[in-house]
């Protein structure tokens, strides 16, 4: 398990590499993930992820978070043999969002941080919350993911 992380912003927001790591680390036991999994995440400004969201999503807005997930089933593909690596996916975090939504939610920039990279995590390992009962799962995971990360609602 290896977390790339890379910081466009605000230096302040380095600290976030160790939590995600142990976020990271705290889904994969919950869902008993064995894989050598990679994960790439990014911290941006509203500007930069308003066009990735534009360009991919043609959604004409910034966004808090964005996951770009790799292993997307393509015919045809050949399977890599061996251990290496695996690029589970990206995960794109906007921190003007996050800034703004743990103040409009009311609770620290550490809980709306982790609350967004778990959110994006589980969309790269498949969960979606498109329709109640994939929300209810996703969601209820989230929760247990951040309480086994000590991240509280506050």
């Amino acid at each position: 398990m290896l977390l790339v992380f890379e910081n466009e912003y605000l230096e302040s927001f380095n600290e976030f590499e160790i939590i995600f790591q142990n976020l990271m680390q705290k889904t994969f036991e919950l869902l008993k993930i064995k894989e050598d999994y990679e994960v790439d995440v990014n911290l941006v400004d509203n500007n930069t992820i308003h066009q990735i969201n534009k360009e991919y999503r043609k959604v004409d807005r910034p966004t808090d978070v964005i996951s770009f997930a790799f292993l997307d089933k393509i015919d045809g593909e050949v399977k890599i043999k061996g251990k290496v690596k695996i690029l589970l996916g990206e995960i794109i975090i906007s921190l003007d969002k996050a800034l703004e939504q743990a103040k409009e939610y009311g609770h620290s920039i550490t809980r709306e941080m982790s609350f967004l990279f778990v959110h994006g995590l589980l969309h790269l390992l498949g969960y979606d919350h498109m329709k109640k009962e994939d929300e209810e799962v996703m969601f209820d995971l989230q929760e247990k993911i951040l309480k086994l990360g000590g991240q509280k609602n506050d």
